[in-house]
């Protein structure tokens, strides 16, 4: 769909920067003219709602740039949410960011491909399957929970939870609305099934690699999700 007051084919009008209420102006000159620095993703539909897209854009940006988590903590578990909600959308912008924080490519793409990745780092692992587990299940189990908690504090992992659950909210968003990618993002989460996407749980060699502080390189990955 496209409209004097809207852009680009999704479902509904996504508005932009001209023709807005006052109101929908306020907020659409302090989101682009902040931490985001351009108007992307569910805030074009939300901002319909100005007073709910004013709280959402506050809530969203204190997650995305003012929590305890590192750039790569965050973008792995928003990565692992846009595979498992199926958000091309969602994808094609963290992924983008992912690579640009460092996250390591082939994590990237394993978890794209709904393939077990292969990780160097302990943390990391934990946060995967942490996400995982919320997501499949909405419930984390107490090893993966107690390993995380002796890593960091209760801050952390209230911010790690609150962080998927937002970019949750966010993906059902995108997909409810069919809110396009940006254009200039080449990132792609296809091919998208009909269902769910199935990540991978953590192979038992690898808990034990980490319960042992031992080295997660050698062990074997990309196995298929069941």
């Amino acid at each position: 769909m496209t409209n004097i007051n809207g852009v680009n084919d999704g479902r509904i009008r996504l508005l932009d920067g001209d023709g807005l209420t006052p109101e929908q102006k306020a907020i659409y000159d302090t989101v682009v003219n902040g931490p985001r620095g351009r108007m992307v993703g569910p805030l074009r539909a939300a901002l319909h709602s100005p007073e709910l897209a004013d709280r959402w854009s506050k809530f969203g940006e204190h997650l995305r740039y003012k929590t305890s988590l590192t750039p790569v903590q965050s973008e792995l578990a928003i990565l692992v949410v846009a595979r498992h909600w199926s958000s091309d959308t969602e994808w094609a912008i963290h992924a983008d960011i992912a690579r640009a924080v460092g996250l390591n490519a082939g994590i990237i793409e394993a978890i794209r491909r709904c393939l077990s990745p292969s990780f160097i780092d302990s943390d990391e692992a934990l946060i995967y399957d942490y996400a995982r587990q919320l997501l499949q299940t909405g419930y984390v189990g107490g090893d993966i929970y107690k390993l995380l908690h002796q890593r960091f504090d209760d801050v952390w992992l209230v911010e790690l939870t609150a962080l998927i659950g937002y970019y949750s909210m966010v993906a059902m968003t995108l997909n409810a609305h069919g809110i396009p990618r940006p254009q200039n993002s080449r990132e792609s989460l296809l091919p998208i099934g009909s269902e769910l996407s199935r990540l991978p749980e953590l192979g038992p060699e690898v808990l034990a690699a980490i319960l042992a502080g031992t080295d997660l390189s050698g062990i074997p990955a990309a196995r298929p999700a069941e």
